[in-house]
């Protein structure tokens, strides 16, 4: 169970939105944490800033995290492949959003984490090791992290 949970988001990948009802962008991440944090269930998200969603979490108080069942992975890979900037990339999906008070996940999302922002810190390449920098980080600035707390956990992984 320990190994599952420290794979799911490789293994899984997961939907990170952030935004309103009336404008949201939503992407696919392979990269994140849960854990506690100041006595606090958290989970961590990592976006760089050339993604478009970027703007969306440095904007937002909430956001989420949702995970699917294995039938969605391939609305997940254009959710992580195409850019909202350049075209309606949920249109190419299956997926329907659902607004909820704090956030904005799926209908089809078998788990749902409604997480508050409380804390973000953009990764320094000074404190990595050279094969990260060289495998991540030659052509883009490094990640911003995103920390939530997690308020409310919708359906089960």
């Amino acid at each position: 169970m320990i190994e599952d949970t420290l794979k799911l988001f490789t293994n899984k990948w997961a939907l990170v939105t952030a935004g309103t009802k009336e404008d949201f962008n939503t992407m696919t991440i392979g990269w994140g944490g849960i854990g506690s944090l100041w006595s606090k269930p958290t989970i961590s998200v990592y976006i760089k800033p050339c993604r478009y969603t970027y703007k969306y979490m440095n904007d937002s108080d909430y956001f989420t995290v949702s995970f699917y069942d294995e039938k969605y992975r391939d609305d997940l890979r254009i959710l992580g492949t195409k850019s909202k900037r350049d075209m309606d990339k949920l249109a190419l999906t299956h997926l329907r959003p659902d607004f909820l008070e704090n956030g904005i996940t799926f209908k089809e999302a078998k788990c749902t984490l409604v997480c508050k922002k409380i804390y973000w810190q953009d990764l320094d390449i000074n404190n990595m090791p050279k094969d990260v920098i060289d495998k991540y980080y030659l052509k883009e600035e490094p990640h911003r992290m995103f920390v939530g707390e997690v308020v409310k956990v919708i359906g089960e992984f």
